[in-house]
């Protein structure tokens, strides 16, 4: 029978909320949404898990390890207010705002693993059941509504610090994507990681860190993208429905090495000379696009080969904006692209050079174009929404995130997991932890689609 609880795989010993220091001067903190922010309104929450390697006791956990992830969680949120308040969102009239009160907090679980053998198991790259990762993921608060005030208040992070006995430690992470981008979120944890390091003693300062920058000013909406944005968001109220379980769904992780990537471009190069834009982003996510196209015979999915396939992409639009807006952003500042083909085109043999094509193209002449960058943007909201019901695939994460170097006390991160893939049809994308110029690529799909994957992905680097 489906459910909406994940297995009970942990026991929680704690739920607490942590909240900014009282003494650091927190004032009330309202910041508007800019229409970057208006996309992700419906959309479901992105939840990250971070392992470490670290034998550590019961005892040591609860009187050491949590006392110090508390304080360093307290002490960083001091600079991402945002993340211990709430999105205010109106119930008749008015627009969305994100609002700290002093007062408001982060809520945070402490809690064991039942099994402290798990531990390897969830940490490998080999096809892993997909439910078992959940238990580890905190659940969002449930929203509060204010019927008096007119508004529902939705919180928007939570945290949930896991020990397996004697063998390691996960840091669970889920936020609202309105609240900020991975940009954003990633910036956060390495700043929870650099206060952790620092000690109690040290402050977060511009001088050893680089603190998020507020200001929505710098992001011009001359075409009134975000009054557009509250409208369609506000009329369709597209609420993202929780994960049913089982998901029948596994888990794996994938790694292209940077002479894998070379190869890939070379093997293009043969075939395409005149391709200009063959980043390893650009090769990575062609590959596993067209490895996965080409999956479905091998799945049993009976496919026409007429039938479109679309390939989505987010890129950070910061540096890409005219005028460009500061690297420290806190917030959403993504534009996307989007790649089209057939699933004949992209299940042949020239399918990875034609993909590679394509989302170089879609790069080079839009997305790394100041001018032309933001030209659809209105018909963001429209084109998500229509391909729910289509063969798409899409990207959660960038090869310029690196949250394998971040540390809490307790040495570098064994495994890095994106768990809100469960719930899309997207790969998650990011550094290598074990290879220089390497890429992570982690997938959740049925355990007969991924073996089918498996199987072609490793017989196109043997070429």
């Amino acid at each position: 029978m489906a459910s909406t609880e994940p297995p009970k795989a942990v026991t929680i010993h704690e739920r607490c909320r942590i909240a900014p220091p009282s003494d650091g001067g927190a004032k009330q903190v309202s910041l508007p949404l800019v229409f970057f922010d208006m996309v992700w309104l419906h959309f479901h929450p992105i939840q990250r898990l971070i392992f470490y390697q670290f034998p550590c006791a019961n005892e040591h956990f609860m009187e050491t390890v949590v006392p110090n992830i508390k304080m360093s969680l307290s002490q960083t949120l001091k600079h991402f207010l945002p993340l211990a308040g709430n999105l205010i969102y109106p119930l008749e009239s008015g627009n969305p705002e994100f609002r700290y009160i002093p007062g408001d907090s982060v809520s945070v679980a402490i809690a064991e693993s039942n099994e402290a053998s798990d531990f390897h198991y969830l940490t490998g790259d080999e096809p892993r059941d997909a439910d078992r990762f959940h238990a580890l993921v905190p659940v969002l608060p449930r929203p509060e509504i204010d019927f008096e005030s007119g508004f529902k208040r939705i919180p928007v992070f939570a945290v949930q610090v896991t020990l397996f006995p004697d063998t390691g430690i996960c840091l669970g992470f889920t936020n609202h994507h309105a609240v900020g981008d991975g940009s954003s979120i990633v910036g956060f944890i390495k700043a929870w990681s650099a206060v952790s390091m620092l000690g109690a003693a040290s402050e977060l300062s511009a001088a050893n860190f680089p603190l998020p920058f507020y200001d929505r000013s710098v992001v011009k909406d001359q075409s009134g993208l975000g009054n557009t944005f509250w409208s369609q968001m506000n009329v369709s109220r597209m609420e993202s429905l929780p994960l049913n379980f089982p998901t029948n769904r596994v888990r794996a992780t994938y790694t292209l090495h940077k002479n894998d990537i070379q190869k890939l471009r070379n093997l293009v190069q043969a075939k395409k000379p005149g391709l200009v834009h063959l980043s390893s982003f650009t090769i990575t996510t062609a590959y596993v696009w067209t490895c996965l196209v080409k999956s479905a015979a091998g799945a049993g999915e009976e496919v026409d080969d007429n039938e479109p396939e679309y390939f989505v992409f987010a890129v950070d639009a910061r540096r890409r904006l005219d005028p460009p807006v500061p690297a420290e952003y806190f917030g959403n500042c993504v534009a996307f692209g989007m790649v089209e083909s057939t699933h004949g085109q992209l299940k042949v043999e020239k399918g990875f050079s034609m993909a590679v094509e394509l989302i170089g193209e879609v790069i080079s002449k839009r997305v790394n174009n100041k001018d032309e960058v933001l030209r659809d943007a209105g018909s963001w909201v429209s084109k998500f929404s229509e391909l729910v019901r289509k063969r798409s695939m899409g990207v959660a994460g960038s090869p310029r995130f690196d949250l394998y170097d971040t540390e809490f006390g307790w040495g570098k991160p064994k495994k890095y997991e994106v768990v809100s893939i469960d719930g899309s049809e997207s790969m998650s994308l990011c550094k290598s932890r074990e290879v220089e110029g390497g890429l992570e690529i982690g997938l959740s799909l049925p355990d007969k689609k991924m073996r089918a994957f498996a199987a072609i992905f490793s017989a196109g680097l043997k070429i």
